[in-house]
């Protein structure tokens, strides 16, 4: 099953959060908070301007986000827990740089 969200929503799937504490302590589902950064699945074409112009989205799919911790509608699509929200929940794109990619590796 294929999803297409219309006008400035986007389709989010959420990054997995901490299993485990920085002491080592395994942290239940139930008392795991959900991380805020997820990545885009799918994006509508955009809104449209008072004069019927359409506005593209600043983000695509691929993208990393960070959003707000009550933004969005969770939804479940084909089997999978996903987040439906507007564009303008979107806080910003992670863009990762060459310094952080070094470090990494």
């Amino acid at each position: 099953m294929t999803f297409r969200p219309l006008h400035d929503r986007v389709v989010i799937r959420r990054a997995e959060g901490d299993t485990k504490s920085k002491g080592g302590i395994i942290i239940p589902d139930t008392a795991k908070e959900k991380p805020q950064q997820g990545e885009v699945i799918a994006v509508g074409p955009g809104s449209r301007d008072e004069s019927g112009k359409l506005i593209p989205l600043d983000v695509k799919a691929g993208d990393t986000i960070l959003f707000g911790k009550w933004s969005g509608t969770e939804v479940k699509i084909a089997g999978e827990d996903l987040l439906i929200m507007n564009e303008a929940d979107v806080m910003g794109i992670v863009e990762k740089t060459m310094a952080t990619a070094a470090n990494v590796a």
